[in-house]
């Protein structure tokens, strides 16, 4: 018997017009990177979806799962690969159909090529008359529904084995990986930031991360490891990713020693922001992402985000605004990050926390806050002590190097990143 194909279906990719070719080619290279290791035959692309052959000996299960993380996919199913004979399709199809639970089903057929000796509305005729002697055999109550129903048996006849499915499971939808440009995501280690990189990564942009992390935790305790584990189940969907990890405890210090207590928690944002600028600069991104959620927290008020927002100079973007932490946590329990984010390790943000924090700053109080901080030489503080992190998928797993330091490159010379025009 041969190998099974599974069939991928696109929607919302038919919308791009004279750039469709362009986003199927992504998502035929996404199947392609996402299936490495496991064999493959080949991948058609036959009108509106994808074929996947595999190859003999595939692992099933494993090819399904690594397909559940391809971007641009709006279902798929896995087909049963069927001799050229209407009597074995029929057979085929009650195969697929019997075990299944309903009281309205279709049978649909495409047909990518048309030497098959029978038309779309012979096959479905012929298939659906079967099923329903079948069914009505087993004393099952069924009836056809054209319009709607609960199942559909499908059929698709290709150049080689007809192939026959009636269960379809769900993608993820959106725009396949890396179609949409660079984005740097502000990455603190806790379920809202994860969350909001993966909605970014859904639309097609790629992310490179910069987490902050302080240095005063117990041993076992500092956000690094959490940090790195969400990077490496984020880059999953996108393939590849840099996380850039920033000591940002002494930057604290100063913040502490200078500026008013109840602004501190919004000094700490702005100077994030304009470090996370440098490294987004580095990576030609052309915008930033957190994980703000408007109200949840003092300083993500909304005159409290667009005070903090006034040093940035690129946009930032904020696709969990309108959530409530219920939604955000469901998500995070899909996309496999909620269980990293709930280990227990050292947030930077909290340390010295002001009594009575800010609800409502004004950009200009801020900026009067800040006149007393060197703010070029805090930026190069976090530059100095700044590593990064590489992760690549290959063969269903996310390897990574060691961290290394930015601060000298080979030839001895800082890395260039342009702090003086971000002061």
């Amino acid at each position: 018997m041969s190998a099974p194909v599974i069939v991928v279906h696109y929607h919302e990719l038919w919308l791009k017009g004279r750039n469709r070719r362009f986003f199927l080619g992504k998502l035929h290279s996404a199947l392609r990177r996402a299936l490495g290791g496991i064999p493959v035959d080949c991948i058609e692309q036959p009108g509106d979806r994808f074929l996947i052959r595999l190859g003999v000996g595939a692992p099933l299960q494993e090819a399904i799962e690594r397909v559940r993380h391809v971007f641009g996919i709006a279902y798929y199913a896995v087909a049963r690969p069927v001799e050229r004979d209407m009597e074995a399709l029929c057979r085929a199809a009650w195969q697929e159909v019997q075990p299944l639970q309903f009281t309205t089903f279709a049978v649909r057929a495409r047909r990518s090529d048309k030497t098959f000796p029978h038309s779309t509305m012979q096959i479905e005729s012929a298939v659906g008359r079967y099923l329903l002697e079948k069914l009505r055999a087993e004393g099952r109550e069924v009836r056809v529904q054209l319009r709607d129903p609960e199942l559909t048996c499908r059929i698709e006849i290709t150049p080689g084995p007809l192939l026959v499915y009636a269960e379809k499971i769900p993608g993820l939808g959106g725009l396949p990986a890396n179609t949409a440009g660079r984005i740097t995501c502000l990455l603190s280690g806790g379920y809202d930031s994860a969350v909001g990189a993966y909605q970014m990564m859904k639309r097609g942009a790629h992310l490179s991360f910069v987490h902050f992390y302080g240095t005063g935790a117990r041993p076992g305790e500092s956000s690094l490891h959490v940090a790195s584990g969400l990077a490496r189940v984020l880059t999953h969907y996108q393939f590849t990713a840099r996380l850039y990890r920033v000591p940002f405890e002494e930057i604290q210090r100063e913040i502490v020693r200078y500026a008013p207590e109840s602004f501190r928690v919004l000094l700490y944002r702005r100077m994030m922001l304009r470090v996370t600028e440098l490294f987004a600069r580095r990576e030609r991104a052309l915008a930033l992402v957190t994980g703000d959620s408007l109200g949840q927290v003092a300083s993500q008020t909304l005159r409290n985000l667009a005070a903090v927002d006034a040093v940035a100079s690129m946009p930032v973007f904020r696709p969990l605004i309108g959530m409530d932490k219920i939604e955000i946590l469901e998500i995070a329990r899909r996309i496999g990050t909620y269980d990293i984010s709930s280990e227990p390790f050292h947030d930077c943000c909290p340390v010295f926390l002001p009594r009575a924090p800010e609800l409502s700053a004004k950009t200009e109080e801020l900026n009067e806050a800040e006149a007393t901080l060197d703010v070029a030489s805090l930026m190069a503080l976090g530059v100095r002590g700044a590593t990064v992190e590489k992760f690549t998928y290959a063969e269903g797993r996310v390897d990574s190097t060691e961290p290394r330091s930015l601060v000298h490159t080979p030839s001895g010379h800082t890395t260039p990143i342009a702090i003086a025009k971000q002061g």
